[in-house]
């Protein structure tokens, strides 16, 4: 069906680990990506977890001439190319619009203007894009899609959700993609964004689209040093140098943890499967974890159990409480995700003792806290 794959941001956490796949089911791979210094560091090296196999092409995707000499030859593209980090997003506006909404355009403009060849594009998008996930009201069941809870009950550390209408405190349930989107933070309207253009374009001239809402991804290759990505790596960070991990709220909010593994076996999956086409899908586990077990699970396996997560009460602006996937779509296509959180995480703990980790949370916290995004 296809034979070369471009993989933008494939020198990334997720995007590496697809070209592997991709390499392994015989595919050729291109890979694309900036080498974004907040990710691979000042030196701009290609990492050495990046297979020799693939021909790695150093640019931007908001660069027209060299993202349209990398589609060149090409017959897909998994389209990975972002700046990932919910906080930071929200005092660095332009910089995420301009990375994630105009790389994105420009990719689309390239697919419609030029003679690339490509057949087909799977474009990463986020479970960040719902806002809060689907709840259940106790009392008689009926699903409700709440939207933030308000600062005042925030403020008197009531932090669970609660139905507007009876004041109960709402059940999580799995989130369809079918829920009303709500985002809540820079990074979330821009995976929107990037979604909605990609699959408006796809449809309007005929090129297969298929957009992939990630849950919480974790594994090895996450950077240990980005302050700004999944709080599995930022809680290794902390306790391979030996700190508590830093959670806002109480540490019972809770997430879908998808192994990295199981995400790009789901991405290989819709990439070769069309009656995927023009459709986002949840790429999730349904299983609910919390945020603090996530930490001490991190400490037993690292064996700093003593390290109970720091807990001071604060909270941050536009932090959601509970989002779960339901992948019941992805499933009735003959996907399903295999690797349990606790087995993924022993793997994250085994990869992360030989890697460099530096702590910078304390430098996010404060950035954060200067503008006015932490609430005490």
């Amino acid at each position: 069906m296809f034979k070369r794959i471009l993989v933008t941001g494939g020198a990334g956490f997720i995007g590496s680990h697809m070209a592997d796949l991709l390499l392994e089911r015989g595919y050729q791979v291109r890979v694309f990506d900036n080498l974004e210094p907040q990710v691979h560091g000042d030196g701009g090296r290609v990492p050495d977890y990046l297979s020799k196999d693939v021909e790695f092409v150093r640019g931007d995707v908001r660069d027209r001439g060299a993202l349209l000499a990398a589609m060149r030859g090409c017959d897909a593209i998994i389209h990975d190319a972002a700046m990932v980090g919910v906080g930071q997003s929200q005092y660095q506006v332009m910089r995420y619009a301009d990375a994630n909404v105009t790389g994105t355009a420009n990719l689309l403009d390239l697919l419609v203007t030029e003679k690339t060849g490509i057949q087909r594009l799977l474009v990463a998008s986020s479970m960040s894009l719902y806002g809060e996930g689907m709840y259940r009201r106790p009392s008689d069941g009926a699903a409700v899609f709440p939207q933030l809870r308000p600062d005042e009950q925030l403020a008197k550390r009531d932090f669970e959700m609660r139905d507007p209408l009876t004041g109960e405190v709402l059940q999580a349930a799995p989130t369809p993609e079918e829920k009303p989107l709500h985002c809540t933070s820079v990074y979330a309207l821009t995976k929107k964004d990037q979604e909605e253009y990609s699959i408006l374009v796809g449809r309007a001239h005929n090129i297969p689209v298929v957009a992939c809402r990630y849950f919480n991804v974790y594994g090895p290759r996450q950077s240990l040093s980005n302050p700004y990505t999944g709080v599995a790596a930022i809680f290794s960070s902390r306790i391979k140098n030996g700190k508590a991990p830093l959670i806002y709220e109480d540490g019972c909010q809770s997430r879908d943890f998808i192994n990295v593994r199981d995400l790009v076996e789901a991405k290989l999956f819709l990439l070769e499967n069309p009656a995927a086409n023009h459709a986002p899908y949840n790429l999730c586990t349904g299983r609910a974890t919390s945020v603090a077990d996530i930490s001490r699970h991190l400490a037993r396996l690292m064996k700093r159990p003593e390290l109970e997560p720091e807990i001071p009460g604060s909270y941050r602006s536009g932090d959601i409480r509970h989002c779960i996937g339901d992948p019941a779509k992805v499933t009735a296509l003959g996907w399903r995700a295999r690797i349990a959180v606790e087995d993924g995480l022993r793997e994250l703990v085994q990869w992360s003792e030989s890697v460099e980790a530096v702590d910078e949370v304390d430098k996010a916290h404060r950035e954060l806290v200067s503008f006015g995004l932490i609430k005490e």
